[in-house]
């Protein structure tokens, strides 16, 4: 009679091993990791000693570094749109481009490092970009653009490419989760949560409010 099979199964640890993190820990400290270190200094290596576990443990649970990354995104952007509030329909034009603004700074300063992430990621042309576009950003942007191209036609938003309307929303959110920076141009050191959304509620008045000023 054959022997019971010894083999770990994928992600258990050795029996003397220290315990491994939860599922919601070892996704929130890779987001960190990616954000911070980028994807290609994010050693398996490197990721599995910030994560307390085995050099082994990435490609036991997940099948590769490439995988986690996408378990990592799809956690942090999955949560991240579950809790942006979508357009109503029927809303006037204007209020749907203030709500897309508003919702899209107010989620972020909820978790900076997938901010970070995406930031750091859309500067390189590769297939996790594609991944983060295709599957996150195309449908969000889709949800504002009808809007966005009737005020254009109707004369009231400047009629400008629509990657430069985007760029124009999604660039300024840095001021709101690179905090070395902007604690260096005068943002106070310990804020509250509270302080927080005030400025993100600030930055997105100013951003939304630019973007629907009409020139006479």
């Amino acid at each position: 009679m054959d022997k019971p099979s010894t083999a770990r199964r994928p992600g258990r640890p050795r029996a003397d091993s220290t315990a491994v993190p939860g599922e919601r820990d070892v996704l929130l400290r890779g987001l960190e990791a990616f954000a911070t270190l980028g994807y290609d200094r994010a050693s398996a290596r490197e990721l599995a000693r910030r994560l307390g576990v085995g050099p082994t443990f990435i490609n036991d649970r997940y099948g590769s570094k490439a995988a986690y990354w996408r378990a990592v995104v799809d956690a942090a952007l999955g949560a991240q749109l579950a809790g942006m509030a979508q357009p109503v329909p029927g809303s006037a034009d204007e209020d749907v481009v203030r709500q897309f603004v508003m919702e899209f700074y107010r989620v972020s300063i909820d978790e900076p490092y997938l901010a970070m992430l995406i930031a750091d990621e859309s500067t390189r042309d590769t297939e996790r970009l594609d991944y983060l576009y295709e599957r996150y950003i195309e449908p969000q942007l889709a949800l504002v653009v009808p809007s966005i191209e009737r005020l254009m036609a109707a004369g009231r938003m400047a009629r400008v490419p629509m990657d430069i309307v985007f760029f124009a929303i999604i660039a300024p959110v840095s001021g709101l989760v690179q905090e070395p920076l902007a604690r260096r141009l005068g943002s106070p050191e310990h804020m509250q949560q509270a302080d927080r959304l005030a400025r993100a509620e600030a930055l997105a008045g100013l951003v939304a409010e630019g973007l629907l000023a009409t020139r006479g």
